[in-house]
């Protein structure tokens, strides 16, 4: 539990106020926050001193002891008294101690795990050097023996902990928190002190910063545990004194033993620990015995990589990039770095890991390109290697790598192999609380219903570039959150009218910014030269922390672990390499053996059809309803139109209409407007908008005269907005200007759109890697849609909302979704594209209670022996374990022996007794047992057989979807809303699927009914819940009392209805709605769809000759309109009829699937 409510910048601030000289930190059983608290005492000149509150085992950190009676601050005891775990108050004198405290710490969590991470008396005596202990809190071994009533004991132990530590490195800590215990035990602490000669030592525990400070600290424990404050029996600190207390108070409370006080300076005095952070600490990389060293090495493997990619014959601009790049690489001490993340790439591809083709600024770099790290050629999309590594600002690189989200997990333990499992670590992180959820979190800990809290942090402000507003400049003005600011006034209305609000807002306030929980980190790894606690301390994670498989991770964060100069590399798994790795494979086992995506070329036009149609889900980075609308927009011919868009779908370029402009700009709408003739020569590729980064360093070389180290220098200047730093660039570069013949007027002005420019420049090398893969998924969709549709949906097998995108955007184009089939069915969803079919069956495994063990099984002996012939074949052959008698239920219930022609719910009354007969029969076969009726069923001509008949009974249509439904999670054979989709379209104001794009507020939406559950609120009154499903996706509705007793009667599992009320959203949950209005439609089946196409750009001969072939094979009652632009809109009348059901597929093939509308 995180249980720390102390701001650390307020915390030293106090110190050193009061004068204090040096400030401890003693965080409980780890060393999370050390790195910070170290920083932010020398930033404020008061000595940091190192320490951790351990806990201890009783004897030995090997032992489990059993929990008897109440849990306490030690984890309970068993009978005799002995508790889980004791407190120890460790701080490191010397930098040994520095690194006998990461030891102590790291074994905790290695070998002593149990409830929290335990050190014993053997570890303690191993690592002793450099530390001073204290007998610690009320918690501690001597205390609790003193509490036990046992004198002589506490005597012994504390007399133990001298021996280990030394006379004068061992304190009898004294503490007086108004506890009782405390006032109790402290007189026998300071006769303990004098029997065994040892200093004595007042502390004072520091939870938070300030007195008042109290509430907000005790909010945070409820947060942690689950609990509310008007709770009696709940984990509480009792009292109020668990503050950073000035030396006066303390002095007044100690004044009858002085030199408790005085030793605090002495411990001060002696404690000095010194962490560099000026050091890199690459591990080193093996080299063969042939190369001199590393440097040689590298050199001789990128000039190698370089002829593979570009040929034999370099040219000059080739041979000139390779050498600058490996001199800076060598000068700056980075050959071991890229030979370590070469070694990594090379493994993966070994593997037949698909790795992504470069992210971040990393593919600037034409070394990487050469070494296979990155797979864009840097010289021909002018990709800058200064924005990757700057030759005048030494920092370590960062190449962040992306594999097949499958086996990242196995690239990790080919790093641990390699450098050694000691050496390897995965990276903690920890979850803040932000200020919405600090006001949700409030609220509820004070005891208010949901939408106390919901209401209060709906009238914050919107988040700005992805971020909240503080609750102080919610109520403060602030320059940097000035736009927040003038947003909140509703807020600071209600706070000054109402109590609640008051309240629920002053606690908010103190939870804000605190730690809510650590994790692990998505990506980050560290790589060490020596063992990994010679630099830091580390701990196992995860849901056993004990166990040997837990995996090992650092107890610094990410931004600590590469301030001491380590190799940190970001590990990224990214799920459509997983697609893309499984289309091509399923391409090559089906349809092309020789098909090689990335040989694919980069001026595919159905590729760039498609993108123009903004047909994009499932494609990365380009499937959101606003990104299709600019792809509809910029109708992209050509690579470098992806990127841009990716660079462009971002608030600040959008927010300045950057996006469109190049739309139009690149379709000749409007005359791209440079401010510079010159500038054609650097901005022609962007039609003379700074799209990226590197665009912006471009124009500083250019019209400035900067190199481009320099030029990234301004870059990284302008991001951080350091004023210091922008005022000495804008001289230079105005100077710059005026010295190249520009004059300083264009230089300011220059300047200025630059300055603007850093809140929204996007990196192009990131654009362009990300780029890649979004074609290369564009690319699979335009010319395999069904095979990369079936990888897609394995992908998000189990995640029913995304699938049922998926299964809708498949049908748009024309594919058939099937259910499961036993025969024709994989265990992920199989692509049937034989004949010119067009099919995809629904995987095996992603039927409910059905694991992929079980389905290997099934589909190995169908693979060694044929097709199963029917129901009773597949009991005789497949292997006893698969028959299980559940799994098979839920495969009959999800249709997956439909084929065999048996009835679902004949086969569901048969099935154990023919499964059941089948083993017998197997059985009394391996005895030898002759069967007379199998002899007798093999002489028959009559057609009699022993075999257990299936009835010919059906289930209803809707029983059979509600089955269908709970074992896939979806409708797959039919839905309930097939045939009125489209009438009940025009009762609604959105699909649920465009819910996700909406802003809170009042909606209609319709669908079917299912999972109705009503129940009770704390207060006695009745609500209801339940989720509505149209075809593309689904939502939770909550109907509240007052509405229930209006509508109630209408709710009934698969009814068909439309419910008006209010969307709600919270920060990373999924939407939700709340019904105020629900209405059954009537005559659904009788209303006739209506087609409108929107072709904004207007019609092209080719396309109305597509519309006039579609009409004509697809006639029908469905009356067609045509929509262009600025919303004239063209009725095709009774000769343009069509049925649209036949129609929809081949439509919106033509004109994009969000250009094709049923209403």
């Amino acid at each position: 539990m995180l249980d720390g409510a102390a701001r650390l910048d307020a915390l030293v601030k106090k110190a050193v106020e009061d004068g204090q000289p040096a400030l401890g930190i003693t965080d409980h059983g780890n060393m999370y926050g050390v790195i910070e608290f170290y920083k932010e005492c020398k930033k404020q000149g008061i000595k940091p001193i190192i320490g951790t509150e351990a806990y201890m085992a009783h004897d030995h950190r090997t032992e489990r002891i059993p929990r008897r009676g109440r849990m306490d601050d030690n984890g309970g005891s068993d009978e005799g008294g002995r508790k889980q775990y004791y407190h120890l108050t460790l701080l490191a004198e010397t930098n040994e101690g520095y690194r006998n405290l990461i030891q102590l710490s790291s074994l905790a969590f290695l070998e002593g795990y149990h409830y929290k991470p335990r050190v014993d008396w053997e570890l303690l005596e191993r690592y002793s050097s450099g530390l001073i202990a204290t007998t610690g809190c009320l918690g501690g071994h001597v205390l609790q023996s003193l509490l036990n009533g046992d004198e002589k004991g506490a005597i012994q132990k504390a007399g133990r902990l001298q021996e280990i530590f030394g006379k004068d490195n061992l304190f009898v800590e004294l503490q007086d928190h108004g506890i009782a215990n405390q006032r109790l035990t402290n007189p026998k602490l300071v006769e303990i002190a004098r029997t065994i000669g040892a200093p004595l030592l007042a502390t004072n525990d520091s939870h938070y910063v300030n007195k008042s400070d109290h509430e907000a600290h005790d909010a945070l424990l409820c947060v942690q545990t689950g609990a509310l404050m008007r709770d009696q029996d709940r984990f509480r600190f009792d009292g109020h004194e668990h503050y950073l207390k000035t030396s006066t108070e303390m002095r007044d409370i100690w004044s009858e033993l002085p030199d408790s006080c005085d030793n605090t300076l002495w411990v001060a005095e002696r404690a000095n620990v010194d962490i560099s952070f000026d050091e890199t600490h690459l591990p080193d990389f093996p080299i063969p015995s042939t190369y001199k060293d590393e440097a040689a090495y590298l050199s001789y493997l990128t000039w190698e990589g370089a002829k593979e990619r570009w040929g034999e014959n370099l040219s000059s601009e080739q041979v000139e990039r390779i050498a600058f790049e490996l001199k800076v690489i060598s000068d700056m001490g980075f050959n071991a770095y890229f030979l370590i993340v070469w070694d990594l790439i090379r493994y993966a591809r070994g593997e037949g890991i698909r790795v992504g083709p470069g992210r971040g600024s990393a593919a600037g770099c034409a070394v990487a390109y050469c070494l296979r790290i990155t797979d864009l050629d840097p010289l021909k999309y002018d990709l800058l290697f200064e924005r990757f590594l700057n030759p005048s600002r030494v920092s370590m690189p960062d190449i962040d790598m992306d594999f097949d989200s499958r086996y990242r997990d196995q690239m990790i333990r080919y790093a641990a192999d390699k450098y050694g499992r000691d050496h390897v670590a995965q990276i903690i992180t920890f979850a803040t609380i932000k200020a919405r959820n600090a006001v949700r979190d409030a609220a509820r800990v004070l005891g208010f219903e949901y939408g106390v809290g919901d209401r209060i942090a709906k009238l914050m402000p919107a988040l700005q570039q992805g971020r909240d507003t503080p609750l102080a400049a919610c109520f403060e003005f602030d320059a940097e959150h000035a736009d927040g600011y003038r947003e909140a006034q509703g807020l600071r209305d209600l706070v000054a009218i109402d109590e609640t609000a008051s309240k629920v807002v002053e606690v908010a306030r103190g939870l804000e910014g605190l730690k809510r929980s650590d994790g692990i980190h998505a990506a980050a790894v560290v790589i060490t030269g020596k063992p990994l606690t010679d630099y830091l301390p580390i701990q196992r994670k995860g849901s056993d922390a004990s166990g040997e498989e837990a995996p090992i991770v650092t107890q610094y964060e990410m931004h600590a672990v590469e301030s001491l100069g380590l190799l940190k590399m970001d590990f990224l798994g990214l799920r459509n390499l997983d697609v893309i790795s499984d289309a091509v494979e399923m391409i090559r086992e089906q349809t092309d053996p020789e098909f090689d995506i990335d040989k694919i070329s980069l001026e595919d036009q159905e590729t760039f059809d498609l993108l123009s149609r903004g047909d994009t889900i499932g494609v990365f980075q380009l499937e959101s309803p606003p990104m299709q609308q600019l792809l509809r927009l910029m109708k992209p011919t050509e690579f470098g139109d992806v990127c841009a868009v990716i660079a462009l779908y971002r608030p600040g370029p959008m927010s300045t209409k950057m996006h469109t402009r190049y739309a139009k700009y690149k379709n000749n709408l409007e005359k791209p407007d440079y401010f510079h003739e010159d500038a054609k020569a650097v901005l022609h590729d962007t039609y003379g908008l700074m799209v990226y980064q590197e665009s912006m360093m471009r124009v500083a070389q250019k019209f400035a005269g900067y190199d481009l180290a320099q030029a990234d220098n301004l870059r990284k200047a302008c991001g951080k907005k350091d004023p210091k730093a922008m005022a000495a660039e804008e001289g230079s570069f105005v100077e710059g200007c005026e010295k190249k013949g520009y004059g300083r007027e264009l230089g300011q002005e220059l300047f200025d759109i630059i300055r603007g420019f850093a809140d929204y420049a996007f990196n192009k090398s990131h654009a362009f890697g990300y780029g890649l893969i979004a074609y290369q998924t564009a690319y699979l969709k335009a010319h395999y849609p069904v095979e990369y549709s079936a990888c897609l949906l394995s992908s998000v097998k189990g995640n029913y909302d995304k699938a049922a995108v998926h299964l809708a955007d498949a049908r748009a184009m024309g594919i058939t979704v099937s259910n499961p089939d036993i025969n024709a069915g994989r265990s992920d969803f199989a692509a049937i594209t034989a004949n010119g079919e067009k099919r995809i069956v629904f995987a095996l495994s992603g039927v409910r209670n059905v694991g992929e063990g079980l389905v290997a099984q099934m589909l190995q002996e169908r693979d060694a022996n044929g097709p199963y012939e029917s129901f009773h074949d597949f009991a005789r052959r497949a292997p006893e374990q698969a028959l299980n008698k559940r799994a098979i239920e839920s495969l009959i219930k999800a249709g997956a022996f439909d084929s065999f022609g048996h009835p679902r719910r004949g086969l569901l009354m048969v099935h154990e007794s023919i499964i059941d007969a089948a083993l017998v029969k197997r059985r009394e076969e391996e005895k030898g047992v002759m069967s007379l009726f199998g002899e007798m069923e093999a002489a028959s001509d009559s057609g009699w057989s022993s075999e257990t008949q299936i009835p010919d009974l059906h289930f209803t249509k809707p029983d059979q979807l509600r089955n269908e439904k709970d074992m896939l999670g979806l409708y797959i054979s039919d839905h309930p809303l097939r045939g009125v989709e489209f009438a009940l379209r025009r009762l609604v104001t959105s699909t649920i699927r465009d819910l996700e794009n909406l802003e809170p507020g009042q909606v209609t939406i319709g669908g079917v009914m299912t999972s109705l559950s009503r129940r009770f609120t704390k207060k006695g009154d009745q609500m209801a819940t339940f989720v509505l499903e149209d075809m593309d996706g689904s939502v939770e509705v909550t109907v509240f009392s007052k509405t229930l007793t209006e509508y109630g009667h209408l709710l009934v599992d698969d009814q068909i209805i439309t419910v008006a009320g209010r969307l709600n959203k919270r920060d990373d949950q999924p939407a939700s709605f709340s019904a105020q209005r629900i209405s059954v439609p009537e005559n659904l089946d009788a209303r006739i769809p209506e087609i409108i196409i929107s072709l904004p750009t207007g019609f092209t001969p080719e396309k109305l000759e597509k519309l006039k072939a579609i009409i004509a094979e697809f006639p029908g009652p469905s009356p067609c309109k045509v929509k262009l632009t600025g919303g004239k809109v063209f009725d095709l009348g009774d000769t343009g009829r069509l049925d649209f059901e036949k129609a929809l597929a081949p439509l919106r093939l033509t004109f994009g699937s969000n250009a094709v509308k049923i209403i």
